[in-house]
């Protein structure tokens, strides 16, 4: 559902891939009867009018149901957890300017992209908690 990469895009607004995170989570919070009865229905291709209309912008991101919200959550903190370090390291770092001319022009740039991600993933806690 969610394409080779196996990833959802987020921006500071927005969830750039809406389509398939919409349709994740409207699979992943049904209970079993609601699964068997979807698939059954061949329900799978039938909901583009629903799905244009459900823009996931971070407004509506906040009035998920709960277990969507949960989802959403635990899946974030896997993800942060999946970093060796946090955002207060990066921010340290970043704030740091002897350690960070010490690095190289690439580790740089990778820092910046590491914080960025984590700020937009803190943003999502913030949102669905």
């Amino acid at each position: 559902m969610v394409g080779e990469e196996g990833a959802f895009v987020l921006s500071w607004d927005e969830v750039l891939t809406e389509e398939e995170l919409s349709m994740t989570l409207k699979v992943l919070c049904m209970s079993e009867e609601e699964f068997k009865e979807y698939k059954e229905q061949d329900s799978w291709e039938d909901n583009s009018n629903e799905e244009e209309n459900s823009m996931l912008s971070n407004e509506a991101l906040s009035r998920l149901k709960t277990p969507c919200k949960k989802l959403l959550y635990d899946s974030v903190l896997l993800t942060l957890e999946s970093y060796g370090s946090d955002l207060k390291a990066e921010q340290d770092l970043l704030n740091n300017r002897a350690a960070y001319e010490k690095l190289s022009r690439r580790e740089q740039q990778a820092l910046h992209v590491r914080y960025g991600q984590k700020r937009i993933l803190h943003q999502l806690l913030e949102l669905v908690h």
